[in-house]
């Protein structure tokens, strides 16, 4: 009888509930996302809105057609990122990502305010100093906590054989958590600099930093999921 006991702890060991996500799959779906958020901002305006216009930054968007949708990519992020649990051991995991998928849904339910010059707006809201304020420290705090995460919570050993492959995943985690470091930084400059340099504006630079910071914050959750640099299993 134990025998039997033991063989269907291990039948349910060796074949996981289907209807379960796996480790993999959540991390690329945080990945998929991040990355594709800004094209599907640009795409859906095209085809749905008829707007060719470049909104001056990610966060305009909320304001067109598309809007529903960054506010349910930025909400599916966030509950992904409040899911996923890290290494079993390491509570630091956890605490950084679920602030994460926290900050991520401050960005979503505090929209900044309306102010892209080539607007593609459908809706409109009162212009609001708070609710600006709030958008903007939600999404500041959000990439460093990110940054964070990539530089220095997926780059841990934890104990185990580092690998060639261990080697470069943890070189793309270092430069995708430098890259949204630079992209926050030069946002930062920007902003502060913006009224005394108008003609930079029609290039959309606030758009293309976010959008960078997102790219980079996507590459890094899509290695980490195993999409590429894999252990070669031998």
């Amino acid at each position: 009888m134990p025998i039997f006991r033991v063989k269907q702890h291990l039948m349910r060991t060796t074949h996981p509930d289907p209807r379960l996500i796996s480790f993999r799959s959540l991390v690329q779906a945080i990945g998929w996302l991040s990355v594709l958020l800004p094209a599907a901002m640009l795409v859906g305006n095209y085809l749905f809105g008829g707007c060719k216009a470049i909104q001056d930054s990610v966060s305009d968007y909320y304001y067109t057609v598309t809007g529903d949708l960054l506010v349910g990519i930025l909400c599916a992020v966030a509950l992904f990122l409040i899911s996923y649990k890290g290494y079993p051991g390491d509570r630091l995991d956890s605490i950084l990502s679920t602030l994460a998928g926290l900050l991520a849904l401050g960005v979503a339910f505090f929209p900044t305010n309306e102010t892209s010059a080539d607007s593609c707006a459908i809706i409109h809201l009162p212009l609001n100093e708070l609710r600006n304020n709030l958008h903007n420290v939600f999404s500041a705090a959000l990439f460093l906590v990110l940054a964070a995460i990539s530089l220095f919570q997926f780059t841990k050993s934890r104990g185990v054989t580092i690998t060639p492959r261990k080697k470069q995943r943890n070189h793309v985690y270092r430069i995708c958590g430098v890259g949204m470091l630079v992209c926050i930084v030069l946002l930062a400059l920007y902003t502060n600099i913006r009224d005394t340099m108008p003609w930079l504006k029609p290039y959309k630079p606030v758009f293309w930093f976010e959008s960078g910071a997102l790219f980079a914050f996507g590459i890094s959750w899509l290695v980490k999921g195993g999409l590429f640099l894999r252990d070669q299993k031998h």
